[in-house]
C-alpha cells in the first residue's frame, strides 16, 4: 500500500470503530463502547502519525504518545481527556480490571466521554485537513 492508501485505512477503521462505539453504547454495553471509543482515536492518531511524518504508524496503544509522534499541538484539557481515554483501553480488556471498569462505566459516564470525544475527534479531523 502506498501512504494515501496507509492514511485511508486508518481514518476508515476510526469510522468504523466510532460507528461501533455508538452502537454499542444504544445497546448498553457501556464499557465496550468506551473500548471502541479509544480504538477510534487511536486509529484516527495513527492517519496523522502516516500523513505527518510519513512514517508507518507504530505499535503503541498510549494516546498521548500518539499526539506527540503525530506532532500535534493540544490544550491541556485535550491532553486530559486523552489521558483519561487511554485508561479505557486496559480497563476494558483485562478481566481484573473490566470487572471494576464495568461498574464505572454507566450510562452517564459513558455519555460524557463519548460527547467531548467526539468533539476532539471533529478537531483531529480538521486538523487533518489543514495538512
Amino acid at each position: 500500500m502506498n501512504k494515501d492508501e496507509i492514511i485511508k485505512y486508518w481514518f476508515d477503521a476510526s469510522e468504523s470503530d466510532l460507528d461501533l462505539c455508538n452502537s454499542l453504547f444504544d445497546n448498553k454495553r457501556y464499557s465496550y463502547s468506551l473500548f471502541f471509543l479509544h480504538l477510534s482515536i487511536e486509529k484516527l492518531l495513527k492517519a496523522l502519525i502516516v500523513k505527518n511524518t510519513k512514517l508507518n504508524a507504530p505499535f503503541e496503544h498510549n494516546l498521548i504518545r500518539l499526539v506527540e509522534i503525530a506532532k500535534i499541538s493540544c490544550t491541556e484539557e485535550q491532553l486530559d481527556l486523552l489521558s483519561d481515554i487511554t485508561t479505557f483501553n486496559i480497563k476494558a480488556r483485562y478481566d481484573d480490571y473490566k470487572n471494576q471498569f464495568y461498574k464505572i462505566a454507566t450510562s452517564e459516564y459513558s455519555q460524557k466521554y463519548i460527547s467531548k470525544a467526539n468533539e476532539l475527534i471533529i478537531w483531529l479531523k480538521n486538523n487533518f485537513q489543514k495538512i
